[in-house]
């Protein structure tokens, strides 16, 4: 069963900055691309960003492009994202998850995915 741990998430100010962290378990981690994915009130869970399991590729929606960089630590099973200069906009609950190799540069989850509870990050203007 895949399983995945965020945190990270906290209310900030317009501006701020934030460290999404995740953890995830039960699959093969090294052989995924790995990604984040968040939820706004209201609406559907879309594609944040992706990493490729090399660390090579670097995928992001247009909203997020020079504000938010997808890490991965191979060695530990772990990702982040960093996120700076947040607005407003960015507010959401994150997730993470591995990505669907086969559908970048679109942001698709794998289909076997548990989505975890989530980091809610809130940005106040």
């Amino acid at each position: 069963q895949v399983t995945a741990v965020e945190s990270g998430g906290e209310l900030v100010q317009a501006g701020g900055s934030r460290r999404l962290s995740c953890t995830a378990s039960g699959f093969r981690f090294a052989e995924y691309a790995m990604g984040w994915f968040r939820q706004k009130e209201g609406k559907e869970r879309e594609g944040g960003s992706c990493v490729s399991w090399k660390s090579q590729q670097h995928y992001y929606i247009d909203s997020l492009k020079g504000r938010f960089t997808i890490s991965r630590d191979n060695a530990i099973g772990a990702r982040s994202l960093q996120m700076a200069n947040l607005q407003p906009g960015h507010t959401a609950m994150y997730y993470c998850a591995p990505c669907q190799s086969s559908t970048l540069p679109d942001l698709d989850p794998v289909q076997f995915v548990t989505w975890g509870q989530g980091t809610q990050v809130t940005v106040s203007a």
